[in-house]
């Protein structure tokens, strides 16, 4: 049996966080010779990657793991922060409605989830509907990997 995806170390600075973050994503190999990988996890606080992208990786030997260094193509996708504000609000609510959308998420805590925004989605549909909860001081967003495609969508 070959092994089809490998846990690769990414290593960070996190605007939400302040501080130096590390997270281990689960990765397509595409060429682990190369050290070549697709992005296959939604990143929690990741600015540097997005779901599909693909990147190299090399063995770290302080690490002792192979650990991300650089992407080499980007998908289009896009990565949104999304933090609840409301103590009593059920973030499950958004999280559905999301999916509705055809946005895929994944939930850290009770306050805090990502949301996966693939290429083909109009970012300006899904950024209305977090705005609306915005205003209601339910949730506040950040967009740390906004692709150009969806920064476009902004501007039509």
């Amino acid at each position: 049996m070959t092994e089809t995806h490998a846990k690769i170390l990414f290593r960070y600075h996190s605007d939400i966080l302040d501080e130096e973050v590390v997270e281990t994503l689960w990765s397509e190999i595409i060429d682990s010779e190369k050290g070549i990988y697709k992005l296959d996890n939604i990143p929690f606080y990741g600015p540097l990657i997005a779901t599909d992208d693909i990147f190299y990786a090399k063995y770290d030997e302080i690490e002792e793991t192979v650990v991300y260094k650089e992407t080499i193509e980007i998908s289009g996708n896009s990565i949104i922060q999304v933090v609840i504000l409301k103590d009593s609000f059920d973030k499950e609510i958004i999280r559905e409605k999301l999916k509705v959308m055809n946005c895929l998420s994944e939930g850290f805590n009770e306050k805090y989830f990502v949301v996966e925004i693939k290429e083909d989605i109009d970012y300006s549909v899904v950024k209305h509907f977090l705005n609306e909860y915005l205003e209601l001081e339910i949730l506040d967003f950040a967009e740390p990997c906004l692709s150009k495609k969806h920064s476009d969508d902004l501007l039509k």
